[in-house]
């Protein structure tokens, strides 16, 4: 396809995810107060997006607990600044198992295995304007680790996403993901607007090298919009390929940890960073009502 760079850039901020990075740097966010107060700082240096996953406040790990979605929730909307919330929905399909010479029963200590109404329970608590739906199962990097997303539970995730009045942000791992959402939105349960986070450089998911990402942005049907990112010292420059490549941008302490080697850097930096990239570029960044606009978002209150 001929190369078209967009001009019109919105940047999302991961704010903190749910990996083993909060003993790594003290600029994670662990709880509700910080991960709200990271998310604004980031919306400050120009995020129109917000993307958040919760934390338990003592340890750092991640949680599902609806009441630090809630915390969070409120906290954004009634800051002085405005930006799109997305909440993760990837949580609850985790499954470890034993070993490779007996892998059941399940490691039931590691294993988080729940079902769509409760991995969907906080996003019909608070009411975000997006929140993600991981479009396939994959293998990380862990030996006995496996995300899964089987094609039953993602439609009936997406169903009740699109009841909600929620956008869901197709998150894709590998071009496999991009068909089945081709299929879920053939099926009526994702509605155009249609939004899709490619994730490069996962293990072991798509890797993040050009050829890769276009592929991967071949495979994305022409009206959609998406994103892309890319983990580590590789964060800039697939922002910067994004552009290049007629997408948006995601950055973020999700990500990538490091704003120079060796430098630990804060969600507002990275998002400073890319703003920079984006304009240097000579594209310009949207704000939040310009992606509303875009993807038929509304910003509501709790019911």
């Amino acid at each position: 396809m001929p190369l078209e760079m967009n001009r019109e850039v919105f940047i999302t901020c991961a704010v903190t995810g749910s990996g083993g990075t909060q003993d790594r740097s003290p600029q994670v966010p662990r709880s509700p107060k910080q991960i709200a107060d990271s998310a604004i700082d980031a919306a400050k240096a120009g995020a129109a997006v917000v993307h958040c996953h919760v934390r338990d406040p003592e340890t750092g790990t991640p949680s599902r607990n609806p009441s630090y979605y809630r915390e969070v929730t409120d906290r954004i909307r009634d800051a002085d600044v405005d930006c799109v919330l997305n909440l993760t929905a990837g949580m609850g399909g985790d499954l470890v198992l034993g070993s490779t010479d007996k892998p059941l029963p399940l490691n039931s200590a590691a294993t988080d295995m729940i079902g769509a109404e409760e991995r969907l329970a906080h996003v019909a608590e608070c009411l975000p304007e997006i929140c993600t739906l991981d479009c396939g199962t994959m293998n990380f990097a862990e030996a006995d680790y496996v995300m899964v997303n089987t094609p039953g539970m993602l439609r009936d995730m997406a169903a009740r996403i699109k009841a909600l009045g929620v956008r869901a942000e197709i998150e894709a791992f590998d071009t496999g993901h991009l068909w089945f959402a081709k299929q879920l939105v053939k099926e009526g349960l994702i509605e155009d607007p249609v939004l899709v986070q490619l994730c490069m450089g996962v293990p072991w998911g798509a890797p993040d090298d050009l050829n890769t990402l276009m592929a991967m942005v071949n495979a994305v049907p022409t009206g959609w919009t998406y994103s892309a990112f890319a983990l580590g010292r590789n964060e800039m420059p697939m922002a910067a390929a994004a552009v290049l490549a007629g997408g948006n941008v995601r950055v973020g302490l999700e990500d990538n940890l490091y704003l120079d080697k060796g430098v630990l850097a804060t969600n507002a930096q990275l998002v400073e960073r890319a703003a920079n990239i984006v304009t240097n570029m000579g594209a310009r960044v949207i704000g939040p009502a310009e992606v509303r606009e875009k993807l038929q978002l509304q910003k509501r209150s709790p019911v």
